[in-house]
């Protein structure tokens, strides 16, 4: 228990997954929350005293990163497979925001779209 009630059934059996970023209600199944983030927070000093926060969001699924080059992006270790995915989602991410669809949608369609591209059935499409 985490202290939190759930706003559909009243329940405060609420199961917090950090690995998937969600919290759950188990007694009748609602997302309440998706997408969560570490609640720790560190910052960095730059050379002219500024503090900025560290840290990106890393999928769980993510194999490698990119940089940059000067002005010409460089992966590294990135796969069209991972091309594709990111690709995927911007474009599910700008839809859903067009139809005001919440993150968990997103998140559905996306593993939608997964499933498929592990099939290969979106080759040549």
């Amino acid at each position: 228990m985490s202290g939190r009630k759930c706003n559909n059934c009243g329940s405060t059996d609420i199961e917090v997954d950090n690995a998937r970023g969600d919290a759950v209600c188990t007694n009748c199944g609602s997302v309440l929350e998706d997408n969560i983030i570490v609640s720790e927070v560190q910052f960095e000093e730059n050379a002219h005293g500024a503090s900025s926060a560290v840290g990106q969001f890393v999928a769980s699924d993510s194999r490698g990163g990119a940089t940059s080059y000067g002005k010409f992006p460089v992966s590294i270790g990135t796969e069209s497979r991972e091309v594709t995915l990111r690709k995927a989602r911007q474009g599910i991410a700008m839809l859903c925001s067009q139809l005001r669809l919440n993150n968990h949608c997103i998140e559905t369609a996306c593993n939608f779209f997964k499933m498929a591209l592990i099939r290969n059935l979106t080759r040549g499409r």
